[in-house]
């Protein structure tokens, strides 16, 4: 029997909290009471700092959109045609698009001295470190391969996590 959308069978529910958190991280405050406010020496560094971590962003975001071409869904379930891409960004990471997200997030919470940002960079990389598991799960069901994909290649962080 067929399960209605709302009750998750394909990740749904993962869209709708991510789609929360883009909507935090876009509209969100960019400072919060307590938190501590950058001084300005720091900013000329975290902004160069920032902008290159936002440029390798970028970068594995769309790479990761390119190199998984029809294979791409807005679901952490795989498509019923697809097929496991390992070439491009996806030979340096298991989830370029995800790693591009967060690094564009935490690139721009340092070009703009944001504490706050950088907490929801934090926020977005625990959020796909959850998703990725899940995500991860019906891939190895779906893939003979992808257990030793996933033992060669990092999952979030290229080369290191």
């Amino acid at each position: 029997m067929k399960q209605s959308w709302w009750q998750g069978a394909r990740g749904e529910w993962y869209l709708a909290v991510q789609i929360l958190i883009f909507l935090l991280i876009a509209f969100g405050p960019q400072s919060l009471p307590g938190l501590p406010s950058w001084q300005v020496e720091t900013l000329s560094i975290s902004y160069i700092v920032g902008i290159g971590i936002w440029l390798i962003g970028l970068f594995l975001a769309f790479g990761g959109l390119f190199n998984l071409g029809r294979n791409l869904s807005p679901l952490p379930y795989p498509k019923e045609d697809a097929f496991l891409v390992r070439h491009g960004v996806y030979g340096i990471v298991r989830h370029p698009i995800y790693s591009g997200l967060i690094l564009l997030t935490f690139g721009w919470g340092l070009s703009r001295g944001s504490t706050a940002m950088l907490l929801y960079s934090l926020l977005l990389f625990i959020f796909f470190e959850i998703k990725s598991r899940r995500e991860e799960g019906w891939l190895r069901e779906k893939y003979a391969g992808y257990r030793s994909y996933s033992e060669r290649v990092k999952k979030l962080i290229p080369y290191i996590y």
